[in-house]
């Protein structure tokens, strides 16, 4: 069966599922209460899992197809939205909390993308795709109980970096399979970790120490296999099947999924408006992963009746 005549797009899913796998990160921070610096943890994150990723999908075949100069670009560009994003959101994180920062994050991440979807690649954005981004967005805005968050000007700072590197790096990876069709983006994902992971050794080697914590290294293993390795390996094998765009919206599932863990996981409470922007933000998704109406065809006008010949016409019309 043909997927685009049925609607449905396996693409959505895979990108759904990534997001809900990102939600777990600031949750597992806080639990963690890992004394390891935001730019380390980042940097064994990316090390761990990449490396995980890697040996599950980088073939010498593969890696021909990014050692090209057109492949330079996009890779660097790639690993250094990757790295920086790592250590600006898990920097927001511990400054400004989880949730805010998960929500800010996220929240400006499907404007980041369209912003550099139109930029560089010209993709226009769809009716749609506009009114369930600003569903979703205004769905993550009442997620933050008013009144009862500590805002951090700086933390809320670092996030929205952190959702701008997410969009650059959507694009990016989107143009980059739209463009060289031979690329596997899970093998892009592998290789752009591990280039972002470089220019955080220093933090890394120089705060070694909590690894041998064992609730670092259980954060770092989560952190590394389930939200980077596995989520990425989703995320790109969904954004092959969908607009980048499509894929920003889709991953404000993450914020959902952060507020949902909070509440049955660690004993959170949502207010009324909290609970209304969940509404939201699934609105939002709902409205942005429904398939194009089928444009309607001009009717067919019909042929005029032919009077017969010899008869007299208010005889016929009798």
């Amino acid at each position: 069966m043909d997927v685009r005549k049925s609607g449905a797009n396996p693409g959505v899913g895979l990108v759904l599922a990534a997001a809900v796998l990102w939600g777990t990160v600031g949750p597992a921070q806080v639990l963690a209460s890992s004394p390891m610096t935001p730019a380390a943890l980042g940097g064994w994150r990316l090390v761990a899992g990449g490396l995980v990723l890697a040996v599950c999908t980088v073939r010498p075949r593969r890696l021909r197809a990014f050692a090209t100069r057109s492949m330079v670009r996009p890779l660097l560009i790639c690993a250094f939205s990757t790295g920086l994003y790592q250590v600006a959101f898990l920097s927001s994180v511990a400054r400004a909390g989880a949730a805010l920062a998960t929500v800010v994050a996220l929240g400006i991440a499907p404007a980041a993308t369209g912003v550099c979807a139109r930029w560089l690649t010209g993709e226009r954005m769809s009716a749609a795709w506009l009114a369930g981004t600003v569903a979703a967005v205004a769905g993550c805005a009442l997620l933050l109980a008013p009144g009862n968050t500590r805002v951090d000007p700086f933390g809320l700072l670092l996030a929205v970096a952190a959702g701008s590197c997410y969009g650059l790096y959507t694009v990016f990876a989107k143009r980059t399979a739209d463009a060289h069709p031979a690329a596997h983006l899970p093998t892009l994902s592998a290789l752009t970790l591990l280039v972002g992971s470089v220019p955080l050794l220093p933090w890394m080697l120089g705060d070694l120490a909590p690894v041998r914590d064992g609730g670092t290294l259980a954060l770092i293993g989560w952190l590394g296999v389930a939200t980077t390795a596995v989520a990425y390996w989703l995320f790109t094998a969904g954004l092959s099947r969908v607009r980048a765009t499509t894929a920003s919206t889709l991953s404000l599932a993450e914020p959902l999924a952060a507020a949902l863990i909070g509440v049955f996981l660690l004993d959170e409470r949502l207010t009324g408006s909290a609970w209304a922007g969940c509404a939201l933000i699934l609105a939002g998704m709902i409205v942005t992963c429904l398939p194009p109406l089928p444009r309607r065809r001009p009717a067919a006008r019909m042929p005029q009746a032919v009077e017969p010949l010899g008869r007299d016409r208010h005889e016929v019309s009798a």
